[in-house]
């Protein structure tokens, strides 16, 4: 039995799922489940019950996975222990957030990280902020920069490192609706809206046309925020966006603000599974995180 065969475990038993696994571990279902194979084999009984889909423990799969844990979290912590200085840990860390959070937040976090931790790779990818969560809860990133959800998952950890307002946006040039937002009550029935199709600020966007009474013309919903400034600055409608995706756009000048009734904001923070705050190096990026924003 081998450290390496338990961490794979321990993550099935988690995603549920060999796909999943594999792709997070960086090994290949075949290879994760001869490992699998072999740890059957050195504890004499069959572990998970497996289908095309999904996995299930047994119950001798249900009594080796506290154990299992246990193992990989004081595995984890005698390898730090043993490097006798943090400055030293060594591996990687798969981290999440969307286009615009890799340079508005992560440059500086990561300036202060890589100072104190030169031998942490970190894994960076991006995309769709409200796919972050669900990136955590089927273990694709350690930790990711999210929006604070309205119901926050109880085996996740989340510390607010900012609050990020959102702005009613339309294009600057002339479009089919630029004489309907000229008058003093528009008819908001008749102007094409771009919205998130997904996430806190798609939350928020509907909380708002609920206070304002508006039936919204949906024109479009897009995956991310930096797709509505873009359809907006093309004339195509107005739309909703976070601030910081605004004024980190490239088509910044081509949109305007509309004067309306305030969106509320919502909270920006990183976020993480809390047994993971173990893990001697997503600890680190979490201490660091803390005194970057938090406690600034």
């Amino acid at each position: 039995m081998n450290i390496k065969s338990l961490h794979l475990f321990v993550h099935l038993c988690s995603s549920q799922n060999f796909s999943k696994t594999a792709t997070a571990m960086h090994i290949s279902p075949s290879a994760l489940s001869r490992q699998i194979q072999k740890l059957e084999d050195e504890v004499g009984q069959r572990l998970l019950v497996r289908d095309n889909r999904s996995v299930e423990l047994t119950e001798a799969g249900k009594r080796l996975l506290p154990v299992a844990s246990n193992i990989t979290s004081e595995w984890g912590q005698f390898c730090s222990t043993i490097q006798g200085n943090d400055h030293h840990l060594t591996g990687e860390i798969r981290l999440f957030c969307s286009v615009t959070a890799s340079f508005s937040h992560l440059p500086e976090l990561l300036t202060d990280f890589r100072l104190a931790y030169p031998n942490i790779e970190l894994k960076l990818s991006t995309g769709d902020p409200a796919k972050a969560i669900e990136k955590l809860l089927n273990n694709e990133a350690d930790i990711v920069i999210s929006a604070l959800p309205t119901q926050l998952p109880a085996r996740l950890e989340f510390e607010t490192i900012g609050e990020i307002p959102l702005s009613v946006i339309a294009p600057v040039s002339l479009s089919s609706f630029t004489l309907e937002l000229q008058k003093d009550h528009p008819d908001w029935s008749q102007i094409p809206f771009i919205i998130p199709e997904a996430g806190t600020a798609r939350d928020r966007s509907n909380t708002w046309f609920k206070d304002m009474k508006i039936k919204p013309n949906i024109y479009a919903q897009t995956s991310g925020h930096e797709g509505v400034v873009s359809m907006v600055a093309l004339g195509l409608g107005v739309g909703i966006a976070p601030d910081v995706v605004i004024n980190n756009s490239p088509v910044k000048e081509k949109i305007q603000r509309l004067k309306v009734a305030p969106i509320k904001p919502f909270k920006l923070g990183i976020c993480c599974q809390k047994s993971q705050l173990e893990n001697p190096l997503i600890n680190a990026l979490w201490q660091v995180s803390q005194k970057k924003f938090i406690k600034a």
